[in-house]
């Protein structure tokens, strides 16, 4: 399969958010102020976040991210609230292999917008698209095993968790040894 000639739709749809790419060039300055107000939260469980970047840092990292969909190297989402347009946060299909195909989910909230059920409603249209769509053969998602919070949402939506590697990374930032969990979700067949 010849990933360039996967076809990915500019815009995925939620009963309340809205999913699109990172632009060719204008999101950075809304995407960085939400990793401001988001930033304690954030620098828990993500190394990017391990120092506040600028908005160029962050245009520069979404122009990337916008490169890597056309390439399918990896497939962002910025994340829109249907009714009022605000950003609410990032989900993604990374480390896709195309061969197998297979790709793991990674995902972050706005602060302001967590607990509202719009990560779980955005990774299930993700996991749902990724299945049906682009027919992947395995969805994971990878969080440390004290992130209680994004263990909550493969859990909710019916993912199994494979195992739990023990010393398997770093924290954030990169003080102390972490537990990696695997969540997986395989079609049936």
């Amino acid at each position: 399969m010849n990933p360039l000639l996967v076809n990915i739709p500019t815009q995925l749809e939620t009963e309340r958010l809205i999913l699109r790419p990172p632009r060719q060039f204008g999101d950075g300055s809304f995407v960085n102020a939400a990793i401001k107000d988001s930033l304690n939260e954030l620098q828990a469980w993500l190394p990017f976040a391990q120092t506040m970047p600028s908005v160029e840092e962050t245009e520069a990292n979404l122009r990337e991210a916008h490169i890597n969909f056309l390439k399918r190297e990896s497939l962002r989402f910025l994340i829109f609230h249907k009714e009022t347009n605000e950003f609410t946060g990032v989900a993604s299909f990374e480390n896709i292999n195309w061969e197998i195909p297979k790709c793991q989910i990674g995902y972050w909230i706005n602060t302001k917008f967590s607990r509202k059920g719009y990560m779980s409603e955005t990774v299930k249209t993700l996991t749902e698209f990724g299945l049906n769509d682009i027919k992947f053969k395995r969805i994971e998602i990878r969080c440390e095993s004290s992130n209680l919070k994004s263990r909550s949402i493969p859990e909710k939506l019916g993912f199994e968790l494979e195992g739990i590697l023990k010393n398997e990374d770093l924290s954030a930032n990169r003080s102390r040894l972490t537990d990696t969990c695997i969540y997986a979700l395989v079609p049936e067949f």
